[in-house]
């Protein structure tokens, strides 16, 4: 991985190349102080994406 962050929120759309777009965004960090950043609307590029967890309380 290239860095060591997070990212978690509702998944609003994604395409045939696993790209995805996610509202209510936190981003995590993995550093000592354990920072965070929200960012709201986000893209994800399919390349950078490593795994897709289904979160909790979610209708499957």
């Amino acid at each position: 991985m290239k860095s060591n962050k997070e990212t978690a929120g509702p998944l609003v759309e994604f395409d045939d190349f696993v790209s995805i777009v996610l509202e209510d965004v936190p981003e995590f960090e993995t550093t000592p102080e354990g920072s965070m950043t929200k960012l709201n609307p986000t893209l994800l590029n399919g390349n950078d994406i490593t795994m897709l967890v289904s979160g909790e309380g979610s209708e499957v």
